[in-house]
């Protein structure tokens, strides 16, 4: 029996930790490692906030779908690794393995710019997305101008995108739309870049939003600092802001930082092949958001990175754990999909309306591309957290 150890268990880890066992069957022992029980859906968290979705509708705990289905898990904190002996140390004893996944997430570095963790609100966690919650109801007291938008280096633009025209949706339910100014900041060089390069159509689109919802909108801006009442650009304007949320970077976690021989980049993310194997190590594997990215585009004055979604890292998984029963039964031909060529799948909301966005790749070239808005209700994004929340509860890996 061959022992593959994950580690994380959102949507790449547990994707891959449950292909595995699927397709390894009793030939497969599989320990996932994670400091949380529970799965969290992060794309709905943008719901939050607004009180359309609580944190219980969109999380559920997965050690008992892994016990379901044959794979143990520890619930502890994963430390570091040494490849060399092949040893995973944790807050709860040390694990051997055959083959090691990766799939660990992101850490968000928040101090890419004096003030943003203090000032600013961060949507991406259930404890960030309360906070902004409470945030909300306090501006409604006394509004004013608002800043959201990504720092430099950020590379999750559509959701602070999502985040924008929702506030500007419940602005307008709340009856204070008329106090505000609302800006939107960017390190894009051009509205609807995504980090993909654009979609055809797509600047010009959200410029249509842009002036529809009355939203001033900065691109190519780095933040400079954040105060509780303005935010700084590094083109020296300075926004005034009652409510400010930012996107900032994602870089890789302490647990890749800490192993050395991982030979991780500067920013925290593992040097695999179109394989997602290792280059040095051949039974060290990575998926989602640990994965090295190289990009195919050069940003412009401000520096930004590309997107790291669900949908990627669910296809990382699955390609690693097919190629990791392969090695385990002798085969030499791995399956192999750079991060570029998965295709762009993606269902924007833009506040009880959505854009849907599907390209055969995610980077350029591309053979097709289209956004398509939807002007009557978000109900495809909707469709798709249901679908997605069906899918993980019941350990049904294999479908798309």
């Amino acid at each position: 029996m061959k022992t593959t150890v994950v580690i994380g268990g959102n949507f790449a880890g547990m994707t891959a930790a449950l292909e595995i066992k699927r397709k390894g069957k009793k030939e497969h022992k599989v320990i996932v490692i994670d400091k949380s029980p529970l799965f969290l859906f992060i794309p709905s968290l943008i719901w939050v906030p607004f009180g359309r979705r609580e944190i219980k509708d969109i999380s559920f705990r997965k050690d008992t779908i892994f016990e379901k289905k044959g794979v143990d898990f520890v619930h502890a904190e994963a430390l570091k690794v040494d490849p060399n002996t092949q040893v995973v140390h944790t807050t709860k004893g040390n694990f051997g393995y055959d083959h090691l996944v990766i799939a660990t997430g992101p850490k968000v570095k928040y101090d890419v710019a004096p003030g943003v963790e203090e000032h600013s609100h961060y949507i991406g966690t259930p404890n960030g997305a309360m906070k902004t919650r409470k945030a909300l109801e306090e501006f409604k007291k006394n509004p004013g101008p608002i800043v959201i938008g990504a720092t430099q280096n950020a590379g999750c633009m559509g959701a602070a995108y999502e985040f924008l025209f929702n506030v500007e949706k419940w602005l307008r339910e709340q009856k204070i739309r008329k106090k505000v100014d609302l800006h939107w900041i960017t390190p894009e060089t051009f509205l609807g870049h995504f980090g993909i390069d654009g979609i055809t159509g797509g600047e010009t689109m959200l410029k249509s939003f842009m002036k529809m919802f009355n939203i001033h909108y900065h691109t190519e801006v780095g933040v400079k600092e954040v105060t509780k009442d303005t935010v700084v650009l590094n083109s020296g304007e300075e926004l005034p802001s009652h409510f400010t949320m930012l996107m900032p970077p994602f870089i890789g976690v302490d647990f890749v930082v800490n192993s050395p021989d991982l030979m991780a980049t500067p920013a925290g993310y593992l040097p695999v092949g179109d394989d997602y194997r290792h280059v040095k190590y051949p039974n060290v594997w990575s998926a989602g958001i640990a994965v090295d990215v190289k990009l195919p585009f050069k940003p412009g004055k401000v520096p930004f990175s590309g997107p790291k979604t669900g949908y990627p890292s669910d296809e990382t998984g699955k390609i690693v754990a097919e190629n990791i029963i392969r090695v385990t039964h002798g085969k030499e031909k791995l399956k192999r999909k750079s991060w570029g060529k998965i295709p762009g799948i993606c269902v924007m909301d833009a506040g009880k309306k959505e854009v849907i966005i599907i390209s055969d790749h995610l980077f350029k070239p591309r053979n097709f591309a289209i956004m398509i808005p939807n002007i009557f209700y978000d109900f495809n994004k909707v469709l798709f957290e249901k679908y997605f929340l069906w899918k993980t509860r019941n350990g049904y890996s294999q479908l798309p």
